[in-house]
C-alpha cells in the first residue's frame, strides 16, 4: 500500500499513500485503498491509546467517498474522538494534494488485555 506515517499520537496519526498502485480499473484511487488507510491510522492511534499491554482491534468502519484521485498522494488525519479504557474512536479524513476532501471515515477500536 506504501502508507508513510509523518505524525503518532494517541491524539492525531497522520500519514499518506501513494495513489499509483491503489487504483482500481479506471485508474482511480481504489475505495478500499481509502479504507485501509482510514483503519490503518486510526488502529495505530488506539494501539498508542491503548498502551504496550493492550491490544486494539477494529470493531467498525465505515467510509464515504467523495471524489476521486488519480495521481499524486492522498493523506489521512486521523483525530481521536473518544479514547476510554474498552474503546477508541477516531475520525479519519483523508485528502488529495490539493487539499479536497477524498474521503470520510470513522473508526471503532475495542481495546483489550493482550
Amino acid at each position: 500500500m506504501g502508507i508513510q506515517f509523518l505524525e503518532v499520537t494517541a491524539e492525531r496519526v497522520v500519514g499518506r499513500m501513494p495513489v499509483a498502485g491503489n487504483t482500481q480499473p479506471y485508474g482511480l484511487l481504489h475505495g478500499g485503498a481509502s479504507a485501509v488507510l482510514a483503519e490503518t491510522l486510526g488502529s495505530v492511534g488506539a494501539a498508542v491509546h491503548a498502551g504496550p499491554e493492550r491490544i486494539a482491534v477494529g470493531i467498525e468502519l465505515n467510509a464515504t467517498h467523495h471524489r476521486s484521485a488519480t495521481s499524486g498522494y492522498v493523506t489521512g488525519v486521523a483525530t481521536r474522538l473518544h479514547g476510554g479504557r474498552t474503546l477508541a474512536t477516531y475520525d479519519i479524513e483523508i485528502a488529495d494534494e490539493q487539499g479536497r476532501r477524498v474521503c470520510t471515515s470513522r473508526l471503532t477500536c475495542m481495546l483489550r488485555d493482550r
